[in-house]
């Protein structure tokens, strides 16, 4: 992250709360901040409108005021949100998803009270089954933020969904595991996400033949991952590609239409050969 300057007066304030995250405050920072601010509270608005289980239906056309472009069919989209969150978090993603041409998309809503990730996942698997009988697909693309894509990896990885889904995209999902909030882990949901815990010790086990291609959206700026490179997947059995986006924040990364962007190049991209671990990057600020 380069710093591009700092506001004196805020450093030692930041340095007694924030001592290993922000030791040095940048302009990139509080843009970020105060960007990440403005999404929470229209989310916090939109966040009743996502809590009812989206209906199951055919095919949605794209709202009538976009441009529908001209593509071929595409895999089925699912779209899995956060830890406390709902499908609302994706009203702009999946807008500009149905613009450029995917015809069938859907959010997926996990229970609040889930407290196990393996559960989460079993229900996943149910939910693409469903989705590829009643879409008569084979496969499909999953975009997943923040817990939403550990959820995903887990049932591709662990409970043979590397069958059923073609590409997993990942939003500042802690992979490896994140240490950010320890006051938190009376949850058991955020123990899993810890480094060193059970779940993420099965998922750096051998994943011999996966057949998924992983890319993942990590943030340089995100404060909810510690270490921030957690966001990426680093297994040596996975065909996978790190995607650092500079500028932003956590809440961000499903929202910035940068990211959106890169999300639909991402399901785009041309089926890999072979195993490998490819880096990018993406500055949106």
């Amino acid at each position: 992250m380069k710093v591009t300057g700092v506001v004196e007066p805020l450093v030692p304030l930041c340095q007694r709360l924030f001592p290993s995250r922000l030791a040095g405050l940048s302009i990139a920072l509080l843009k970020a901040t105060a960007l990440e601010l403005a999404i929470l509270a229209g989310h916090l608005l939109l966040y009743p409108s996502g809590i009812i289980q989206e209906r199951r239906c055919a095919p949605l056309p794209p709202p009538p005021d976009t441009t529908a472009l001209p593509t071929e069919a595409k895999p089925p989209v699912i779209l899995l949100h956060g830890f406390i969150d709902n499908r609302s978090v994706f009203v702009l993603l999946r807008r500009n998803l149905a613009q450029h041409g995917r015809q069938h998309i859907e959010s997926l809503n996990y229970s609040p009270l889930t407290c196990d990730i393996r559960i989460a996942a079993e229900l996943l698997g149910r939910h693409v089954d469903e989705i590829c009988e009643r879409t008569g697909q084979r496969q499909v693309d999953i975009v997943g933020h923040s817990l939403g894509g550990l959820i995903a990896r887990y049932y591709v990885q662990r409970l043979g969904g590397d069958l059923r889904v073609r590409r997993l995209v990942t939003l500042g999902t802690p992979h490896s595991g994140t240490r950010v909030a320890p006051l938190a882990n009376a949850h058991p949901i955020v123990r899993q996400m810890r480094p060193g815990s059970e779940l993420i010790e099965e998922l750096r086990e051998p994943a011999p033949g996966c057949r998924t291609h992983f890319v993942s959206f990590w943030s340089d700026l995100d404060p909810l991952m510690d270490p921030l490179e957690a966001a990426c997947v680093d297994h040596p059995d996975l065909v996978a590609q790190n995607i650092r986006v500079s500028g932003i924040g956590h809440l961000a990364l499903p929202v910035h239409p940068a990211v959106a962007t890169g999300i639909r190049q991402a399901l785009d991209l041309e089926e890999p050969t072979a195993a490998a671990a490819h880096t990018g990057g993406l500055t949106v600020a």
